[in-house]
């Protein structure tokens, strides 16, 4: 049976939208459309067959800005995930394993970022260096790592002080076997649905910075960006305020839908 077949109709329905959207993001620069290139004479164009989404108030084709702020949440939102998910993992296994003074630090460690809201750690995170792709990535993933650690160190607690364990570690077999044949099992679901939500929070936290200026620079076309640069023509021009939230929206409800557990 294919790994589609196995998701439910709700992970299903997640897939196929990211597949639709990830489509229309590096399928759209195809077409050659600079997303920067400004055309004051065509400004607020409105959808037709020369600008398929319209032009926005610097003439700038919303079609090609639309999929450059996809493509940037979306590898943003891959690269956290994945940064985070190895390196929770790892330490969540690690804590759970050894415990003695490493699950002590790391708990430690854990509790210290918990004592600031995830949000608000990005936002000073990306107010240090305004505009830097980088610190967001941090900033992020940083956030993103507590979960992953707590959810593997929880599961993994109980599992290596079991019965089925121990008999195989005096039958000898090394610690790379106990993970894949114990361990693994236990923890994956969890981890695959905390990765979809862990990139919903992703690109919700990029979107944010870019509400308070804090985020990306103009003229790249990140989703918040738009939408604060948009927000003050809602009245002149809504459609174009409406493009954004919409690719905001699909994006993130499509990583929930992911999400979902398998029955």
């Amino acid at each position: 049976m294919s790994v589609f077949h196995r998701l439910t109709m709700q992970q299903r329905a997640g897939m196929v939208i990211l597949l639709c959207l990830a489509v229309f993001a590096f399928c759209a620069p195809l077409a050659g459309t600079d997303p920067d290139t400004q055309d004051l004479r065509h400004a607020f164009a409105a959808p037709g067959a020369e600008h398929l989404l319209g032009t926005d108030h610097f003439g700038r084709d919303m079609l090609a800005r639309l999929s450059g702020g996809m493509r940037i949440s979306f590898a943003l939102a891959i690269i956290c995930v994945f940064s985070a998910a190895v390196s929770g993992v790892a330490c969540g296994l690690a804590a759970a394993w050894y415990r003695r003074w490493l699950d002590t630090g790391l708990n430690f460690l854990a509790n210290t970022i918990l004592a600031l809201p995830g949000l608000v750690l990005i936002l000073v995170f990306a107010a240090i260096v305004p505009g830097s792709f980088l610190m967001i990535y941090i900033a992020i993933s940083l956030v993103l790592w507590v979960e992953f650690f707590r959810l593997v160190r929880a599961i993994t607690l109980p599992v290596v002080q079991g019965e089925e364990l121990e008999s195989s570690a005096l039958h000898g077999f090394g610690k790379w076997y106990l993970f894949k044949r114990h361990i693994w099992p236990a923890i994956a679901p969890d981890v695959y649905s905390l990765s979809a939500f862990g990139a919903a929070t992703s690109v919700i936290a990029m979107s944010s910075t870019g509400f308070v200026y804090v985020g990306l620079k103009p003229p790249t076309p990140e989703l918040g960006l738009m939408i604060v640069e948009l927000f003050p023509y809602y009245y002149k021009a809504p459609w174009l305020l409406l493009e954004p939230i919409a690719a905001l929206f699909l994006m993130v409800f499509a990583f929930q839908l992911l999400a979902g557990k398998q029955p």
